[in-house]
């Protein structure tokens, strides 16, 4: 096994895994914004979750785009414009907020995202590059890492500075107020909302500033420069059994790790509920198993970044895969506490997905081809907003076959981590003849 990281790319390292924790901020930050715009506007659930549409749109519509400019420019360029364009959507809040308007709330989150996926397609690659060949999997592994340091963080100041700062006046109560005294509500709670992103914001202007005059290293990108085209790029990329196969695998992972992550505290809410707990304190109880399950899910990262050291990365894969399924079918069959438990327990399985199913499918994969190839897997995160909805209309049924539709719901993430585990296992041998 390779060396993991060279001394003399140290900083250049942390300075990039610093990006994975930025988006993973932004990422956690942003899910509870659903309820909250619901009730700061008074618009139907529905309305809300164009805050979704608008944030995964912006992964899916740059990542081709991000993709060509990285074909002409290197990832040192590709990562400034990534948290140039994060920085932009996070200061659009403040004009956002002027306006008092949704819509614009909706333009800076896309501008936002479009940012995010330039990083994501810059980032992993460049991760991978940074040092031997034989340790990339392990090295991007420990960068992704520190991706749920920030989604944690992102989770606590969701919690306590934003939801937990906004006017308590429910929903309902909003829409029967006078105009001026639902419009001051408003102001208050925009005020709220807005000062983490600007915050962050500032964030990132300064780590854009330090990697805009830090020398980073650069990938040989003689060979893309004067290379074939991209039809020619895609073209042997489509030819790669590993990864087209990885492509569809992190299609279905990223599903998976929505769809665990969005329900729990429904499914956490049902059963606090149902041992006679008020709504209120069932929704917050099922937020801090939430929490642990991302707790589980960041020391659990570390914990496989060590045992790829001993352990071939597809077989491990795969192992943690069927552990997943295991713990997915106790969440379906067992109800109550040993259920949920189950169930904050796959956050642990599902640890070293993204980053283990990504360094696999680029494996084999040329420089020239590589940005392509990044690009392709960054839009399988379209995953994260064609499965749940899958999941939602089995919720919407109560009942399943005499099983609560909330438990019942989780066969479609069984079926995603089928289609994990059989990616792992496929791929233990090309990556032992690889090595």
């Amino acid at each position: 096994m390779g060396k993991l990281i060279d001394k003399k790319l140290l900083l250049p390292f942390i300075l990039i895994t610093a990006c994975f924790s930025l988006w993973g901020f932004a990422n956690d930050i942003t899910n509870p914004m659903v309820e909250a715009f619901s009730r700061i506007f008074n618009t139907s659930v529905t309305q809300a979750t164009l805050v979704q549409v608008a944030f995964y749109g912006g992964y899916f519509a740059m990542a081709l785009p991000a993709a060509f400019f990285l074909r002409k420019y290197d990832y040192k360029w590709g990562v400034l414009m990534g948290l140039g364009l994060y920085a932009i959507g996070a200061f659009l809040f403040f004009p956002a907020k002027a306006t008092g308007n949704f819509y614009p709330f909706l333009a800076a989150y896309f501008i936002m995202t479009c940012g995010l996926s330039f990083l994501e397609t810059s980032c992993n690659p460049y991760i991978l590059v940074m040092g031997d060949h034989s340790s990339a999997t392990r090295r991007l592994n420990l960068a992704q890492a520190f991706n749920p340091i920030g989604s944690l963080s992102g989770m606590f100041v969701a919690m306590y500075c934003i939801q937990n700062q906004l006017d308590p006046i429910d929903k309902d109560s909003r829409a029967m107020l006078p105009v001026n005294q639902f419009e001051a509500v408003k102001e208050h709670d925009l005020s709220v909302l807005i000062g983490p992103y600007l915050f962050i914001g500032l964030v990132i202007l300064v780590l854009f500033l330090v990697i805009f005059f830090m020398k980073m290293p650069k990938e040989d990108v003689k060979e893309s420069k004067g290379g074939s085209s991209a039809s020619a790029s895609w073209g042997r990329l489509l030819r790669n059994r590993e990864y087209v196969c990885g492509v569809i695998a992190q299609f279905f992972y990223v599903g998976v790790q929505i769809m665990c992550w969005t329900f729990i505290i429904q499914y956490g809410k049902r059963i606090f509920m149902g041992e006679g707990i008020a709504e209120g304190e069932a929704s917050s109880m099922a937020q801090k198993y939430n929490i642990i399950a991302m707790c589980l899910f960041c020391c659990s990262r570390f914990i496989c970044t060590f045992l790829m050291r001993f352990v071939n990365a597809g077989r491990l894969l795969g192992i943690l895969a069927v552990a997943g399924g295991a713990l997915v079918l106790g969440v379906i069959f067992i109800d109550g506490r040993v259920g949920l438990w189950c169930l904050v327990c796959v956050s642990a399985c599902m640890s070293l997905m993204f980053p283990t199913i990504y360094g696999i499918a680029l494996g084999k994969v040329s420089m020239e081809d590589a940005k392509f190839g990044a690009a392709g897997l960054i839009m399988s995160i379209l995953g994260g907003s064609v499965l749940p909805p899958l999941q939602s209309l089995i919720i919407d049924q109560k009942t399943v076959l005499g099983l609560p539709a909330e438990n019942a719901s989780f066969v479609v993430p069984f079926i995603c981590f089928i289609v994990v585990a059989v990616y792992g296992f496929v791929m233990v041998k090309q990556i032992r003849s690889s090595n």
